[in-house]
């Protein structure tokens, strides 16, 4: 009798405890994550008579977690040019700034999380390949060392398989005597801004 008892009572438990389990499991990062960027906006700073000019950007990044906390990105971005009103000495104002590639190798550091989202801070360093572009001046193209740091949130669906990025980063571009004059000999500073769809790989 004592048997017939213990053994429902006893899968009613099992059953109930692992519903709790699932309920109490917040969405989160996979091991593996793509983040595709379709649209974002790289703006370049105007510094001692080098012109400030904004491109389009869109990419992609995919960061290899370690842990809950830290993780590794690689990340890659092209910035192409618009009609953005360069003002640049005796240049027509309606002509193009350079296209660029960015591209870096970023730390991920997870600063907190509620329930589904995610804030974290990044810091990296890449290159930044700016390609020529006569009429302003670049007949060439040319290759800057670039140091990053930001952050950001992330927000990811019910199932985990998916989620959502909105990023800023802060980007210092070292020139030389080489630069161009648009781009100048001292150091320049852009703020990058994008918007992601993550897709969780694994």
């Amino acid at each position: 009798m004592r048997k017939w008892i213990v053994v429902p009572i006893a899968a009613f438990m099992i059953v109930g405890a692992g519903r709790a389990h699932a309920q109490e499991t917040t969405p989160g990062p996979g091991v593996v994550e793509v983040t595709i960027i379709p649209a974002g906006v790289g703006y370049i700073t105007s510094k001692n008579g080098a012109p400030s000019f904004g491109n389009y950007g869109f990419g992609f990044g995919t960061t290899y977690n370690i842990n809950r906390f830290v993780g590794i990105e690689g990340e890659l971005a092209a910035l192409l040019a618009t009609n953005s009103n360069l003002q640049f000495g005796d240049l027509n104002s309606h002509v193009k700034a350079p296209n660029f590639l960015n591209y870096n190798v970023n730390a991920i550091v997870t600063a907190a999380r509620f329930g589904s989202s995610a804030l974290y801070a990044a810091g990296g360093i890449g290159g930044l390949t700016m390609f020529e572009r006569p009429g302003v001046g670049v007949t060439d193209d040319k290759n800057f060392l670039v140091g990053n740091v930001g952050g950001g949130i992330k927000w990811y669906a019910p199932n985990s398989r998916w989620g959502l990025r909105g990023d800023y980063r802060f980007m210092m571009t070292k020139s030389d005597n080489g630069s161009p004059a648009l781009f100048g000999l001292e150091t320049r500073y852009a703020h990058k801004i994008y918007g992601g769809l993550i897709l969780n790989v694994q």
